[in-house]
């Protein structure tokens, strides 16, 4: 499955803004979806999953209760809702999609087998 994420741009604190990833390919409806970032000299790291069925979300703690993801399998794209956004958020956002959870579980990046190309979230104080 091909990934292509948008949504990226320069906010003020305390903003919000909706990431999208529209996938192509292989079906894509029963995949794990996931997002993830990478702000400059750091690790890329988990920010946030979703279950194909939508039953099951995943959260990384610094983002809860501030982002949400969803997906519409009808549109083959995932969301990432980002609201109080903080300057802490800035990085490089990242899509990714999964076949099936394998041994490492939704918040490991190494489940992940297809990755879009980023797009760049810059969050202003």
């Amino acid at each position: 499955v091909q990934l292509q994420a948008s949504g990226g741009g320069l906010v003020q604190a305390g903003a919000s803004r909706r990431l999208s990833c529209a996938a192509s390919g292989r079906t894509f409806s029963t995949d794990l979806m996931g997002w993830f970032r990478q702000a400059p000299g750091k690790e890329r790291e988990f920010v946030a999953a979703i279950s194909w069925d939508v039953v099951s979300t995943w959260y990384a703690a610094s983002v809860k209760g501030r982002f949400t993801i969803s997906r519409d399998n009808a549109e083959n794209t995932v969301y990432l809702q980002m609201n109080s956004l903080k300057p802490e958020d800035t990085a490089v956002y990242y899509c990714a999609a999964a076949h099936n959870y394998g041994r490492l579980g939704p918040l490991n990046s190494g489940t992940y087998s297809n990755w879009g190309q980023g797009t760049q979230v810059t969050v202003s104080s």
